[in-house]
């Protein structure tokens, strides 16, 4: 939730992530939370992302959105996987808590709420265009989630390995230990 601009009033911000890549593929920010909502961003996400039959689990939180019998059947009817977080544990998920955590506490995020939806949804935009392709993601040897999603990464992480051997080769004193492994 984002906070709107009057008492009790929030924006609500839907968020895809590819836990393997940490990356967005898609997102949404609206007024109320709603099946039909949650529905319309997986079905145009996976087509935009192609993704074929039987090849994605999407795991989301028990809220009333996630657990209708629109978003079921529209998982059925595109072959995904589904699973749920544990009953009454409305953390459970730590890759989106993870990503909210990140969201709220960039330098960037309004210290007040947004004065209206056009600006929640601005502000989202500009978080998710600096974090796929400029985060450096630590839980994902500090490569960006863009890099990771189209395999970037092993060449970039291939070549951070060969300018740490080649350092520790001239300059060996510097380590007390391996080498980190970046693969």
């Amino acid at each position: 939730k984002l906070l709107g601009p009057v008492k009790w009033t929030y924006f609500y911000l839907y968020v895809i992530l590819d836990v393997f890549s940490r990356y967005v593929p898609g997102w949404l920010v609206a007024t109320r939370e709603s099946a039909a909502l949650a529905d319309r961003l997986i079905a145009e996400t996976i087509a935009r992302e192609g993704v074929g039959r039987g090849t994605l689990t999407l795991h989301a939180d028990r809220g009333s959105s996630m657990t209708s019998g629109d978003v079921s059947r529209l998982l059925a009817t595109l072959g995904v996987g589904r699973s749920h977080s544990r009953p009454h544990v409305s953390n459970d998920n730590p890759y989106s808590e993870a990503l909210f955590r990140t969201l709220k506490y960039r330098p960037s995020f309004p210290s007040r709420p947004f004065a209206d939806i056009a600006a929640a949804i601005a502000w989202v935009e500009r978080f998710v265009d600096w974090y796929n392709p400029k985060h450096l993601h630590s839980a994902i040897n500090f490569v960006t989630p863009d890099d990771r999603h189209f395999g970037r990464h092993l060449n970039i992480l291939t070549a951070r390995s060969r300018v740490y051997a080649a350092a520790r080769r001239l300059h060996p004193e510097r380590w007390s230990g391996k080498t980190r492994s970046w693969e």
